[in-house]
């Protein structure tokens, strides 16, 4: 695998997780009791940690592109695994 292709695949697990991640542990005002500032969005968290969201994004997507890259040398669950309606059956 090209490095250029590494670093993509690393870059999308990682946007992945950050999605995945983003959520975990936010409160809102109304969920923390404390009170709004004028103007200020209803869902508006109180107490976001940007640090922690990208430690625990890099260490997800780090754990996830592993996972993945092993998966890619020794192939073990390739295409012809996860092709339940048997595309390539077809084509030939």
């Amino acid at each position: 695998m090209e490095p250029t292709s590494v670093i993509a695949i690393y870059v999308l697990f990682w946007v992945m997780a950050a999605f995945i991640v983003l959520p975990i542990g936010i409160r809102n005002h109304h969920e923390s009791g404390e009170k709004m500032v004028r103007g200020q969005a209803d869902g508006a968290p109180v107490n976001f940690r940007p640090l922690r969201v990208l430690l625990l994004t890099t260490l997800l997507a780090t754990a996830a592109f592993g996972l993945f890259y092993v998966n890619y040398a020794n192939g073990w669950i390739t295409l012809d695994d996860i092709d339940f309606f048997n595309s390539r059956e077809r084509m030939r």
